[in-house]
């Protein structure tokens, strides 16, 4: 009886805290106040339609650069960042969980057992009983005894004003705070490499064009020497060439150091010792890959696609949540406590009714006087709120600049590549007179040297320029959210 009437009292505490109310405000998505077009859509292709829901979870494989597509899987398999985002991720499950047990009752279990033994009256008489005779008193006292107890006891505080049901809320919105950051460590960690691969391409391709350069000017030094020999040319010419042959040398030393930095900072994406790739990505590839053509989009599709708006999205729901928790410290707390245990004599009867002893407690506090302890902890929680809003405003602000800059700056080094492609084109006409006039007596070699000097560099420039083109595209893939996948 005791114990169906300990259980009808929690039933009807429960239907009290369903009958209960959830202080603090209601969470409704903010404002993106994002704009219909981006204001360098002239770089965006005419013939491609806008699009909200565009792929990019794979787009390095636009490429077609079967060792770019490679490493980056290897990366987002071994990324020791993304590895450590997966465990908060994790973390945050948990700490979901323990904000949603509050809402249950608790209830633990005890149990214990007594065995006395006494030789208290060996010395002296003893009854027929057993009982042995204790001090002066005449009080007497078994030789065995045996006891025995198991108890229950539960507790729970009733969530009458939602501070545990928005707590769960918080944890939740955290929980996939967390989940979209480690999306946005994956956008970053392709885009990172991809970038890293191929400026390692581009500074392999400068130093193939700068030895090939070297031992061209190597070549044209020895025959310059012999014509020396023979009168055709003075001492001028051989120290203008020597120049011009320990210039192309000093240049190769600082490429092959920047590869061996982009080597050590691929190994570390993939979370391996920087040497590893030593070998692997030793042989220079031909070209840089092709850039693919511009992903179209809208900036409104920024909103789905980009992983860090969602995650401080996310944040400000969590902190909307915080407020309602706080706000429910300003309200009562009811809490209820039973126990029942069991205690006998001997293991056979101590569950019987006999041995049951039974107690329920409600208990209900309010604050009182706090020196206004809770309500300002209501007000950090709405400026902590506000500032999450700030912050998710911002982080859309910031988008849109990213995509906006990636397509300036590309757009700009596609028209500065065709000129460079126009520039080399003429320098190997130049040349090509230069020489001619200098080998019919018609004009010195210091108009060769030049020559030769300006071919150079536009090609090396026109390297540069192919580089920052498929760059330019990797920052405009990661500014659009791309490189994550459910």
């Amino acid at each position: 009886m005791k114990r169906k009437t300990l259980a009808n009292g929690f039933l009807a505490m429960a239907a009290l805290e369903l009958c209960g109310c959830t202080v603090g405000p209601n969470y409704h998505a903010p404002p993106s106040n994002v704009p219909s077009t981006y204001v360098e859509s002239a770089a965006l292709p005419s013939t491609a339609p806008p699009s909200r829901d565009q792929d990019l979870s794979s787009w390095w494989r636009q490429f077609g650069d079967g060792t770019l597509n490679a490493l980056i899987e290897r990366a987002l398999a071994h990324n020791l960042t993304l590895a450590s985002a997966n465990s908060r991720i994790r973390e945050a499950r948990f700490q979901q969980i323990e904000a949603g047990a509050a809402e249950y009752p608790s209830l633990s279990a005890s149990g214990s057992a007594l065995a006395y033994r006494s030789n208290a009256g060996a010395a002296g008489a003893t009854s027929s009983s057993g009982a042995s005779a204790a001090g002066s008193s005449g009080l007497s006292l078994p030789s065995r005894l045996n006891f025995y107890s198991l108890g229950f006891d539960a507790s729970w505080e009733v969530d009458l004003f939602g501070s545990t049901r928005r707590a769960v809320e918080a944890a939740g919105a955290s929980r996939e705070a967390s989940l979209w950051t480690r999306r946005d460590g994956e956008v970053s960690l392709t885009a990172e490499l991809a970038n890293d691969y191929l400026m390692l391409r581009a500074y392999q391709l400068r130093i193939s064009l700068g030895e090939s350069e070297l031992a061209r000017q190597q070549d044209l030094f020895v025959l310059i020497k012999a014509r020396r020999s023979t009168g055709f040319v003075t001492d001028l010419d051989v120290n203008q060439q020597s120049t011009l042959v320990a210039t192309a040398a000093a240049q190769i030393p600082q490429l092959e150091a920047e590869v061996q930095v982009r080597l050590h900072a691929i190994g570390i994406l993939l979370g391996e010792p920087p040497e590893v790739l030593e070998q692997e990505l030793a042989t220079p590839a031909d070209s840089l890959p092709n850039p693919p053509e511009l992903p179209p989009g809208l900036p409104a599709g920024l909103l789905q696609q980009r992983p860090d708006i969602r995650a401080a999205e996310r944040r400000v729901a969590a902190s909307s949540a915080q407020i309602g928790v706080k706000t429910a410290s300003l309200y009562p707390k009811l809490d209820l406590m039973a126990l029942g245990s069991f205690a006998g004599m001997s293991l056979s009867d101590l569950l019987s009714k006999q041995n049951l002893i039974a107690a329920a407690l409600g208990m209900a506090s309010e604050p009182v006087l706090d020196a206004g302890r809770n309500r300002a902890s209501v007000g950090q929680a709405r400026e902590q709120y506000t500032q999450a809003l700030i912050t998710y405003q911002a982080t859309i602000i910031g988008a849109l600049r990213d995509v906006e800059d990636a397509l300036a700056r590309h757009r700009a080094e596609q028209l500065r590549l065709e000129r460079l492609e126009q520039a080399v084109h003429a320098a190997e006409g130049t040349l090509d007179i230069a020489k001619a006039r200098y080998q019919t007596g018609f004009s010195t070699f210091a108009n060769v040297l030049l020559a030769q000097y300006a071919l150079l560099n536009a090609r090396d420039q026109l390297i540069q320029s192919q580089a920052l083109v498929v760059t330019d595209l990797v920052a405009l893939f990661k500014a659009l959210g791309g490189g994550w996948s459910i």
